[in-house]
């Protein structure tokens, strides 16, 4: 398992403790409609959505409740690299039912939690996300985990994250504070309202520990106190820090 899985790699450090505060913010978020399934995404690549989603199913599988993480980025998966497992059988394999879904879902070091990796790269992402076999998969694997979780392409650079809408009960969006695009958060927020999907929260990811960033009801801050450096007396990235950036 990579070193940015923050959660388990180090379950007492302040990061993993935002991640404990952003899996209560969104358990309370809505109250009266338990939300079990729930995508994330985010206006481009490289904004950390795969490491977000990661520890947050980490967190939820730590606090005793059954998880299924899934890989839908058809184009760029990364979630078995994440915990080390295999993208040879996944998600595409099952929804061309070539495989079972209990063959595709594998288990990991943590306890309680499971993936689904994406399987072989199709040519049709957003048509196989759209399917009705998708969504008859998801109505199975709601029976038998207590939240499963969709990592989802960007919604800034393809239409993927949306067509998931008819799936998801909930969107959080990673922005990147610093490097993610105005216009492009704008319009991934607007995409989301356009097509009646239920944004839960904007997730703030890469920022100091003593600023907090707030939108949508909660806020999340995902990197440690930076230690100073004796030579130049001014503060310093971390490697921990580094690694989660990535």
């Amino acid at each position: 398992m990579q070193d940015s899985i923050i959660t388990f790699k180090s379950p007492k450090s302040q990061i993993s403790e935002a991640f404990r505060n952003m899996r209560t913010n969104i358990t309370f978020s809505d109250i009266d409609n338990e939300l079990q399934v729930l995508a994330v995404t985010s206006s481009s690549s490289s904004e950390g959505k795969t490491t977000i989603i990661s520890n947050y199913a980490v967190a939820l599988a730590q606090s005793g409740k059954r998880i299924l993480l899934m890989d839908c980025d058809l184009r760029r998966p990364q979630i078995h690299r994440k915990f080390d497992l295999t993208n040879k059988k996944g998600l595409t394999n099952i929804l061309l039912k070539e495989i079972p879904i209990a063959d595709g879902i594998q288990k990991t070091e943590v306890p309680n939690l499971f993936i689904i990796a994406s399987g072989p790269i199709p040519p049709n992402p957003s048509e196989i996300l759209a399917s009705r076999r998708m969504g008859e998969l998801i109505t199975e694997l709601k029976k038998d985990f207590d939240y499963v979780l969709l990592d989802a392409p960007p919604l800034g650079l393809v239409t993927d994250a949306a067509v998931l809408s008819s799936v998801a009960e909930g969107y959080i969006i990673v922005v990147s504070l610093g490097e993610s695009d105005r216009d492009g958060v704008k319009y991934v927020i607007e995409t989301i309202q356009n097509i009646s999907a239920n944004i839960i929260g904007v997730v703030a990811n890469k920022v100091r520990s003593n600023k907090r960033y707030m939108d949508y009801g909660y806020h999340g801050y995902y990197e440690e106190e930076r230690p100073v450096d004796k030579k130049t007396k001014k503060k310093k990235w971390t490697k921990q820090k580094e690694k989660l950036a990535k």
